[in-house]
């Protein structure tokens, strides 16, 4: 079906827009409480991302990763589409592919398939101890320059090339302008 075709003025430039890219939020959602997803959303709306991207880990992937039992991937899928409809959010996702693949997905293969699905610039919202294994990844270095990382809190520990690449993460709720104050030693505390 044809477009209708819009007429502008000479010299017309359209107005910047208010909001950018997306914000991932990566995680098994095990024992993740309403109030951090409520978290997670406000941090989108504070870093003017146009949506923020639910991705729930299938139980292999999440077995794979950090060897614990977790519940069956369609129950907590299922637990966010209830808050997602509870609060009406229009501008949150949830990504299903983990899912219909219904197998271990390395984490490589679901960032690429994210990023081929939605608009940049890339930020992806872990927990501490979620960007401390994605720091062990081998891939960690080639990704990092492609996506920038938001924590939900700050790390009591840090991995090594998290501290290396202290300029590409900050933790949700600090603006841009006190992250980038801090040194990297005051990360470490």
């Amino acid at each position: 079906m044809p477009q209708p075709t819009q007429r502008v003025d000479y010299g017309y430039t359209p107005p910047p827009a208010h909001t950018r890219g997306t914000l991932i939020y990566y995680d098994a959602f095990q024992h993740t409480s309403d109030a951090e997803l409520e978290q997670a959303l406000q941090t989108m709306q504070q870093m003017n991302f146009s949506r923020l991207v639910l991705y729930p880990l299938h139980e292999q992937t999440v077995k794979r990763m950090s060897k614990q039992p977790v519940a069956p991937f369609y129950k907590r899928e299922q637990r966010l589409h209830d808050w997602k409809q509870d609060g009406a959010h229009r501008a949150v996702i949830i990504e299903g592919w983990d899912g219909k693949r219904k197998k271990y997905t390395p984490m490589e293969a679901a960032l690429r398939t994210l990023i081929d699905h939605y608009e940049s610039p890339y930020f992806l919202l872990l927990t501490p101890e979620m960007a401390n294994q994605f720091a062990s990844f081998s891939i960690f270095e080639e990704w990092i320059s492609k996506i920038s990382l938001v924590l939900t809190e700050e790390p009591k520990q840090l991995h090594p090339r998290l501290s290396k690449f202290s300029n590409r993460w900050r933790v949700a709720g600090e603006t841009a302008s006190s992250s980038d104050q801090r040194s990297p030693s005051d990360r470490d505390r």
